[in-house]
């Protein structure tokens, strides 16, 4: 019945057109907008009609005409007009709007005022199986409908999950909405039902423009604020996203009174919030900002006071003309490598104070046109791959508080001669290769942060920065022919961060001309990690070192030339790290020294190193790999906190007996030790043993009965003893066990060549199915590839188990190991333990190797005690 009214309203409307300017939608599409009036017939479900066109040409009459034809043919109806009078879209409160609406709604419908409900739900039950007659006029937003026809629901696109082909695109649409309610619900009711071609169409306008619904949503937010906090949010929004406060209020301060109040009443209001110290915002309200300044100049982007727009940026910067002084900020991310810049641009734009100019696209332009002229109000100066030698003579960097200038490759320096430079905060001068010096420093008296990283053309720093004691932040990594530092470093204030999660940090990695460091480095008192990685020039350390008492990390690897340690490190009462990897000429280490506080130590690479010194100490992890250490300090046995011990590739002949006793070891590594013959007893809390390729060992004088072994791995071993490799074929061990071996041992009941085997399971009848068993299993793996040295590769052994009698697979066929092997190895047997769920006594095992090198010749499998029936 419902199907035939249908059909009768839709032919009377087509017989009633009175213009052609409107359409009739049956099944109404869901994008659809201007709906006036709509329609709705249904019993279960809703049905709706669309009556769509431009004002006076009669839709309400053509519905209150149908309406009156109808409504006798239903037991409830209603004519509810000015809907969008009484629901205004998505930026009211929406739950309260839809009760308020269904309110109104219902008592019409059933002819009772006052009629009040709690849930959206509640018109849905009271109509179920009813037909009803709803006509809504004055529609002009699918919310309006979706508030009286549809049942509640949040999913901004109507269901759960996107279409096929969908996924991609929805995720698009969600990072465009910031993840914001608002902006989800408001882009799904304007994506909702379209085709795919006009979501790739619609896409790029929304990625630069906002919806027009949720601008004039944030617009109210935004028309409520004070006109200094309006201008403010346009600056935010414009460029000073991600700054620091402090940063913003240098830039900012001259122009507006009360920077910080203004900045604290944005956060109150929830135009900015706060994050690791910098100001963010929500994309959405960033894009209203540009849109606002967009707008008041849409034609002329010259006349704009910001430039944001990529396109609009190059016109600008490539013809003089058309800049302006109305323009004070030009923040560009451009896609094109051929920036061309007319030299008369920034001379018609002497007000701009924040100028960025970024690019996304490789390779970074070789050659722009030189800039004569910058201007002189500028606050910050961001351009990556600057294109000159030197900034123009005639620029004055007083006002300036950041100078980003990174990967400028032609840069050798910023200026002639001393400026004035005391607003400075922050230079930024990283990865310009071709820098060969910095500036006269000495009025920049509120420099907090420097970045040289990666400058491998700077040989010096000025001795002016005696006069920087604001300086926060120092990076110096990769300068690699910075060959001293001023006597005078008197950097008792760096630090790393503000944040209390953040070591406070000095990194001289890969300086690797440094030849010595200044006394005065002891003066860094607040210092907790100090990085000399790769400083391979470095000869000593200054015993002044020993005055970092809040050093925590002492990071010295690969300082080739250093010999020896001051013996005043035992002052650094809470150094932890101590890292000498690659310290090849380091002959012993301070004796007699406090190194209570140690955890980890690391030598591995110091080939000159012969011996460790007795010492007491709560060292965890102890690093000797690749030294000329023979045997270890008896002291190590009462060391009561070690975990962890590499031995791997050192001289030593034999491993002391006491060994047994650590009894928090539970990792030993003894890879390469080629001289050694046989092992102790090792203590019960061993995990993990590692002795690949210990050439000479025969023998294993130990059990592992009492310990939990994760892995044994004796890789390369190929003269251990026939006891020995029983020992540890019969190992319990949670991941695997491996040793040389020619074919799978006859300690496994089952055995077939090639990678499976199928076994019957006697004993047990099919009742008592599914049931656990447990296995060990073992496996024979073959190299076939080509030799080559020091290469390893880390690879996993996987299994599935299938029912022979039908064919199927057990939950929880599978299962898979880790392994790493060398390729330079022979024949090798895998052990490992396979515990699962079968369903019949009848199975078959399929084992897989995923390094193509290596080929499973033989399997094995012995049977462990049957566990309890699973039901």
């Amino acid at each position: 019945m419902v199907e035939t009214i249908a059909s009768d309203v839709s032919n009377e409307l087509f017989n009633f057109v009175p213009s052609r300017d409107f359409e009739v939608f049956v099944g109404m599409r869901a994008h659809m907008i201007n709906l006036k009036p709509l329609l709705l017939l249904g019993t279960n479900e809703v049905r709706m009609k669309g009556i769509w066109g431009p004002s006076g040409i009669g839709k309400s009459t053509i519905a209150r005409v149908l309406f009156n034809q109808h409504s006798h043919q239903f037991p409830f109806s209603v004519f509810m007009e000015k809907i969008k009078r009484r629901y205004r879209g998505p930026y009211i409160d929406t739950y309260s709007a839809q009760i308020q609406l269904q309110e109104e709604f219902l008592s019409k419908l059933i002819n009772q005022k006052d009629i009040k409900i709690h849930r959206l739900e509640v018109v849905q039950d009271r109509l179920k199986g009813k037909k009803v007659l709803v006509v809504l006029d004055d529609v002009d937003h699918l919310l309006q409908l979706e508030a009286v026809a549809e049942k509640a629901q949040w999913y901004a696109f109507g269901q759960k999950y996107p279409p096929d082909g969908f996924k991609e695109l929805a995720w698009e649409v969600t990072k465009l909405a910031g993840k914001l309610p608002l902006g989800l619900r408001v882009m799904g009711s304007h994506f909702k039902g379209r085709p795919k071609q006009e979501w790739q169409e619609e896409l790029p306008r929304l990625r630069s423009r906002l919806d027009g619904e949720i601008e004039s949503t944030l617009k109210f937010s935004y028309d409520a604020l004070c006109d200094d906090n309006q201008a403010i949010f346009l600056h935010l929004a414009c460029f000073l996203k991600d700054e620091l406060p402090e940063t913003v209020e240098r830039c900012l301060e001259k122009n507006f009174v009360g920077v910080k109040g203004c900045l604290r009443v944005l956060a109150e209001k929830s135009f900015i919030y706060f994050e690791w110290g910098r100001i963010q915002m929500h994309d959405l309200l960033a894009l209203l900002g540009r849109e606002i300044v967009r707008k008041k100049s849409i034609h002329e982007p010259g006349q704009r006071q910001f430039l944001v727009d990529a396109g609009d940026i190059c016109q600008v910067l490539r013809d003089g003309t058309l800049g302006s002084r109305n323009v004070i900020g030009i923040d560009s991310k451009l896609l094109e490598t051929g920036l061309k810049i007319s030299d008369r641009v920034f001379k018609r734009m002497p007000n701009v104070q924040f100028l960025r100019v970024k690019y996304h696209s490789k390779p970074y332009p070789h050659s722009i046109d030189p800039v004569t002229c910058l201007p002189s109000n500028l606050r910050i100066l961001d351009w990556d791959s600057f294109p000159m030698t030197c900034l123009p003579s005639n620029f004055n960097p007083e006002f300036l508080v950041e100078i980003i200038l990174t990967k400028s490759n032609f840069l050798e320096k910023l200026w002639e001669g001393n400026k004035t430079i005391r607003n400075l905060k922050l230079m930024n001068l990283s990865n310009s290769k071709n820098l060969k010096e910095l500036p006269d420093l000495s009025t920049a008296t509120n420099l907090q942060s420097l970045d040289l990283s990666g400058c491998s053309s700077l040989t010096e720093l000025p001795s002016s920065m005696e006069n920087v004691t604001t300086l926060e932040e120092l990076y110096l990594t990769s300068c690699s022919h910075l060959a001293k530092l001023p006597s005078s470093f008197l950097l008792s204030c760096l630090i790393y961060s503000e944040m209390e999660s953040y070591d406070e940090v000095l990194s001289l990695y890969g300086c690797s001309s440094l030849r010595e460091l200044p006394s005065s480095i002891g003066n860094m008192t607040r210092l907790q990690k100090f990085d000399l990685d790769g400083c391979s020039s470095l000869v000593e350390l200054p015993s002044s070192i020993g005055d970092l008492i809040r050093l925590k990390t002492l990071n010295l690897n690969g300082c080739s030339s250093l010999v020896m340690l001051p013996s005043s490190i035992g002052n650094m009462n809470n150094l932890r790290k101590l890292y000498l990897k690659r310290c090849s000429k380091l002959k012993a280490l301070p004796i007699n020294i406090n190194m209570k506080s140690l955890d980890e130590v690391d030598l591995t690479d110091c080939s000159s190193l012969k011996s460790f010194p007795e010492i007491s100490t709560n060292i965890s992890v102890l690093e000797l790999t690749r030294t000329s250490i023979e045997e270890l300090p008896r002291s190590i046995m009462s060391w009561p906190r070690l975990r962890w011990l590499y031995l791997s590739e050192t001289r030593i002949q034999e491993i002391a007996p006491w060994i047994k006793e650590m009894s928090h070891l539970s990792r030993l590594v003894i890879k390469g030790c080629t001289k050694l013959v046989s092992l102790p007893q090792l203590p019960d809390s061993l995990k993990s043993l590692v002795a690949d390729s210990c050439e000479s060992l025969e023998r294993l004088d130990c059990s592992f009965y009492k310990t939990k072994l994760e892995e044994l791995s004796f890789i390369n071993c190929f003269k251990l003893n026939q006891e020995a490799r029983d020992l540890i074929i019969k190992t319990s061990t949670r991941d695997l066990a491996v040793f040389p071996g020619e074919s799978v041992p006859a300690y496994f009941t089952y055995r077939a060549t090639g990678s499976a085997l199928s076994l019957t399971w006697n004993g047990l009848d099919t009742q008592y199915f599914p049931t656990s068993l447990r296995f060990k299993a073992c496996l024979l793996l073959v190299y076939k590839g080509d030799v080559v040295a020091d290469d390893w590769v880390l690879a996993k052994i996987s299994y599935c188990i299938k029912d022979k009698l039908n064919g199927v697979k057990p939950a929880g066929y599978s299962s898979q190991r880790r392994v790493k092997l060398p390729r330079t190895s022979g024949e090798h047997l895998f052990v490992f333990k396979i515990e699962e769920t079968v369903s019949a006594p009848e199975l078959v095992f399929e084992f897989e190797y995923t390094e193509n090198n290596w080929e499973i010749t033989e399997c094995g499998l012995h049977p462990l005690e049957t566990l309890a029936p699973s039901c």
